[in-house]
């Protein structure tokens, strides 16, 4: 394919470890919790996650790996590493926990450089620090070097464990300011509390971008009014597996802004972004 929709925000189906609030609510999109892990089962297979992405008419799917075992569990590096050997259209992102790996810049530099990872994800929400905090700096400096993207979790979340306090877009003005040239994506774009934060980061950084995963399509212009204008800034990402991916993309092709906002949403910011050919 070469007119498909990227996907940047894809998690592995099976977690080393998973939340319970997690499993439950990633479940209930599926008729039965039975059908939803057999639903998983089923895709931790590469192969089989590609067919579905051909069936879906995704091109390139981001996948993330997550250390967050206060709240939604634990997904390796290693596990995502594994599972996107099998094609160059499964992009990975490592993670760090800043609580357990002390020597961050030099882990991101050999996950970049030496593991095959494209980018970061971070979740400040999850492991208990705010994006502008001084000791998170030297990961960021890396980032920047090495021109990767970094994807954080910003918004509510419904997990236990979250704190959400750590979760606020505003506090990525620091960090677009200090780090200008660092890609920024805040996923689910402030989520619930702070719609209106994330839009003002993006407008106001050139850096800084908003992915639109854990978001009702059909709900996004009213809490985006200005989308079309800034569709430069918007990336569609879905929260795989707990969504129709391919009803979630027709969701977005149908709404109210012009067809060329429309594809720079569904794929070319992110193949920008992510240097894809």
């Amino acid at each position: 394919m070469k007119n498909g929709v990227i996907d940047v925000h894809v998690h592995l189906s099976e977690y080393e470890t998973f939340g319970e609030d997690a499993f439950n609510f990633f479940s209930s999109a599926f008729p039965s919790k039975e059908e939803y892990v057999a639903f998983c089962r089923k895709h931790i297979d590469p192969h089989a996650f590609l067919e579905l992405m051909d069936y879906n008419g995704v091109d390139y799917s981001v996948v993330l790996a997550e250390i967050s075992p206060l709240s939604t569990g634990i997904c390796t590096n290693e596990a995502v590493e594994k599972f996107c050997r099998v094609s160059p259209r499964l992009i990975p992102f490592c993670t760090v926990n800043p609580y357990m790996d002390p020597k961050m810049g030099k882990m991101l530099e050999d996950f970049i450089l030496n593991r095959g990872f494209k980018g970061l994800k971070l979740v400040p929400s999850y492991n208990y620090y705010y994006p502008n905090d001084h000791f998170m700096y030297p990961i960021y400096a890396v980032a920047e070097r090495l021109g990767i993207p970094v994807l954080f979790h910003t918004g509510t979340s419904i997990y236990y464990g979250t704190r959400l306090k750590y979760a606020n877009p505003i506090f990525f003005d620091d960090v677009a300011v200090d780090f200008p040239d660092m890609k920024i994506i805040m996923a689910h774009g402030g989520r619930g509390c702070w719609y209106n934060e994330a839009m003002t980061m993006a407008r106001l950084h050139k850096n800084i971008y908003i992915d639109v995963s854990g978001l009702p399509p059909k709900k996004l212009l009213d809490y985006f009014p200005d989308m079309g204008r800034f569709a430069h800034k918007f990336m569609f990402g879905t929260d795989w597996p707990s969504v129709d991916v391919k009803k979630n993309a027709e969701s977005i092709r149908n709404l109210d802004i012009p067809e060329e906002a429309i594809k720079k949403i569904l794929r070319e910011n992110a193949r920008q972004l992510l240097g894809l050919e």
